[in-house]
């Protein structure tokens, strides 16, 4: 990848949802000075998923952001007899929606900090497509900086989730809301009937919170995402199979548990230091993550480098939409999750990967940690930048 920067300013580009060496992951520690071009390079090899391209600047990712330096980036497995039988044509019945909310000013600049009341879908306001098939498989990422959306139609139909973060879940899922934080992706599948419109919503999402707090964040806000507009002839769609990938079964038995604690603007009490080491993690290990929202407001975390499985949510086993590979997960004040994960290679003890509540102005203001994964029995050391 080349990625050249034409800024007046540094930044860096992250591939969200990637395995990849921590020397190339994008993080704060590769900046791209202006006029330089950063070439990262690695070998794909992951289950064919739904991942995105974000700048990640220490203490300026929300503008970076925000300001439009986002994109998809999707994997696909050719091979695979289930992604036949799925939606798959792009841009025809496999749409991207990489979904936004802005804040503009009356000169239509884009504002940073907090929530916006406007809405674009792929940099586009008030959108629709034209369906000309019987299923549309629509790819949903929450690029917002803070909000977080919860997907339904206006008819209240149902419709079919297929894949979350990290790729095609264990079998199809059932739905009528789907709440989304930011960084969270999904792939779901609607059925259309010919010459019908249909619009896809944010409904007030349930983010676990106080009423108060609840319209303080968005928990009220509505919006309409996209209007689907269905062709008088539509073409058949095959039917979706019941199932579309292995099971997750990570076993954690003797597995090394980390806690992380959510609060305030911290992780387990300290704040982001780009010199400071939080965990260091041997390669071939499983781990088991047990990370709480202590916080009065809701958090996500996101994790680099890796997907993981979502063992429970406090203390139950997790819905069926969290039953597939994430990178991302939510928690509502006071709540709990616990995530198993393997760590397989690429070691590097100069170079971490980052874990972190992917709101972004919880991020830039200290709400980040760092981790090595370094060979059987290694150390870290402390991280350097590799300026480009």
């Amino acid at each position: 990848m080349n990625v050249h920067n034409d800024l007046d300013e540094t930044t860096t580009v992250h591939w969200h949802g990637m395995h990849l060496p921590a020397r190339y992951d994008g993080g704060p520690h590769q900046p791209i000075t202006p006029g330089q071009t950063w070439s990262p390079q690695w070998r794909i090899d992951q289950p064919a998923a739904t991942l995105w391209y974000q700048p990640h600047p220490h203490g300026q990712t929300e503008e970076h952001l925000n300001k439009g330096l986002a994109g998809m980036f999707i994997l696909d497995d050719p091979d695979s007899a289930v992604a036949d039988a799925l939606p798959h044509a792009y841009g025809v019945d496999d749409i991207p929606l990489i979904v936004q909310d802005k804040r503009l000013d009356d000169d239509g600049d884009i504002q940073s900090g907090g929530l916006g009341k406007d809405l674009l879908v792929n940099g586009t306001y008030g959108p629709y497509l034209q369906v000309t098939t019987k299923k549309v498989r629509l790819r949903l990422l929450n690029a917002s900086v803070t909000r977080v959306f919860a997907f339904g139609f206006s008819d209240k139909r149902a419709y079919t989730m297929i894949g979350s973060d990290g790729g095609l879940l264990p079998a199809p899922v059932t739905l009528d809301r789907l709440l989304l934080s930011p960084g969270e992706r999904a792939e779901i599948v609607v059925d259309m009937s010919p010459g019908e419109d249909v619009v896809l919503r944010s409904y007030p999402p349930d983010l676990g919170t106080n009423a108060f707090a609840d319209r303080f964040n968005g928990g009220s806000d509505e919006f309409d995402v996209l209007q689907l507009r269905a062709a008088d002839d539509l073409r058949p769609s095959p039917q979706i199979s019941e199932r579309l990938a292995p099971g997750l079964n990570i076993d954690v038995e003797g597995a090394k548990t980390r806690t992380f604690q959510l609060q305030g603007r911290k992780i387990n009490g300290k704040a982001m230091d780009m010199a400071r080491i939080d965990e260091t993690v041997p390669a071939g290990t499983t781990e088991m993550w047990e990370v709480t929202n202590t916080d009065g407001s809701y958090h996500n975390f996101h994790i680099h480098d890796l997907q993981f499985q979502t063992l429970s949510v406090d203390g139950h086993r997790p819905p069926p939409q969290m039953s597939g590979w994430k990178d991302t997960v939510y928690l509502a004040p006071g709540q709990n999750v616990r995530l198993a994960m393997r760590f397989t290679d690429y070691t590097d003890p100069d170079s971490p990967y980052m874990y972190h509540c992917h709101l972004l102005q919880h991020e830039d203001n200290g709400m980040m940690g760092q981790f090595v994964v370094v060979k059987p029995g290694g150390a870290a050391s402390t991280p350097h930048h590799n300026h480009h």
